[in-house]
């Protein structure tokens, strides 16, 4: 995998940079589109392709696990073949699954011992385990095993759990590097700062990842409920002491507010489940702002979703129309909205490729965060 860095816009610390992998080229920055099991929830691989125009996808390593499980994984040949996805793939290590079950997991130096939500049976998940795993599932990115710490958290906490953190990542490096891809292309393993958000825990953890100099590095723990301000001092901080010549993930953010600003930053790419997720709730963003479509003041609206979006999802379907949908509980509904959503989120992230490398993207940026949250 390799990464260049095209351009970086004079007035905030925005890159536009080419991420090229085994399947393919990844423009950034980039929204990936969380596809937890497998699937993108609603969205079907053509539409991913074609209409929402996504580069790469997100799996997670803790539901593939599961269901449908490494045998079928590796019969398959990989999530790929299973999913008839051609094109980039990264999977979560399954650290943050693993931190939401907090009522049924123990966290130790061996691993994570946790009761699966789906039929309440035991499993280990270990830093040699979890590379294992990511090797059978077959993405082209995968996350290095990590505690992502709650917030609020303690400081003697956030303390212990980011040095054991650190001691989890030297492992998932050393089983990595003894181990090669089982189908044929390279994968790359990103570690995780982590730290809270007490500013010497972030720095001791950008520091240590920095030094080991692998393809790329995420910032993790940032999308738990910290105030927005509060995520956007930690990025700001770890992405100063990262490599610039690296591709730098901010995990599960946000808001395209949230997306913005963290652009700004030096953050090349992010995830959320916020467009699908709202979209099933009736929740669109589009270039004017933010409308519930199931109002009732869009029940005679007959102009399109969002005329400035190319994919059909945005411009093809009425607002009424999609109301009408939500109303009659018809799946339709979160279908289109699910496909608008992300389409919206992929041109977002393109439209700020384009001003970063015009050298225009700070002033754009302010107008634009103020314009997407306005309420519709």
């Amino acid at each position: 995998m390799t990464f260049d860095l095209l351009a970086q816009d004079p007035a905030t610390k925005a890159r536009a940079g080419r991420l090229e992998t085994a399947h393919g080229t990844i423009e950034t920055p980039i929204f990936m589109p969380v596809g937890t099991a497998g699937t993108v929830k609603a969205v079907s691989q053509a539409t991913l392709k074609d209409d929402v125009q996504a580069q790469i996808i997100l799996g997670n390593t803790y539901h593939l696990y599961l269901r449908p499980g490494l045998d079928v994984l590796r019969a398959a040949g990989g999530l790929h073949k299973f999913n008839g996805w051609d094109r980039p793939i990264l999977t979560d290590s399954g650290g943050y699954q693993v931190y939401s079950l907090s009522n049924t997991r123990k966290i130790k130096e061996e691993g994570v011992k946790f009761r699966s939500h789906i039929d309440g049976s035991q499993h280990l998940f270990s830093p040699e385990g979890v590379m294992d795993i990511q090797r059978v599932i077959g993405a082209d990115i995968i996350m290095a095993f990590d505690e992502c710490t709650p917030w609020p958290c303690e400081y003697d906490y956030a303390a212990r759990s980011l040095d054991m953190t650190h001691r989890w990542l030297k492992r998932c490096i050393a089983r990595f590097d003894s181990t090669e891809g089982l189908y044929g292309y390279e994968q790359a393993l990103f570690p995780i700062v982590q730290g809270s958000t007490f500013k010497d825990l972030r720095i001791k953890s950008a520091e240590f990842i920095a030094e080991q100099g692998r393809a790329g590095n995420a910032i993790g723990g940032l999308s738990v409920g910290e105030p927005a301000e509060l995520m956007y001092e930690m990025t700001e901080l770890v992405c100063d002491i990262l490599p610039k010549d690296k591709p730098r993930y901010l995990m599960g953010v946000g808001t395209p507010a949230n997306i913005l600003e963290n652009i700004a930053l030096g953050v090349d790419m992010f995830d959320c489940v916020m467009p699908t997720r709202n979209a099933r709730n009736g929740m669109l963003f589009t270039t004017q702002g933010i409308m519930n479509v199931t109002n009732l003041k869009f029940a005679t609206d007959f102009t399109p979703i969002d005329p400035v979006l190319e994919g059909a999802a945005s411009n093809f379907y009425t607002r009424a129309y999609v109301r009408h949908l939500f109303q009659c509980q018809e799946m339709l509904g979160p279908q289109i909205a699910s496909a608008h959503n992300l389409t919206f989120y992929l041109w977002l992230v393109k439209e700020a490729r384009k001003e970063i490398i015009a050298g225009t993207f700070g002033p754009w940026k302010e107008r634009m965060v103020k314009q997407l949250m306005t309420r519709l």
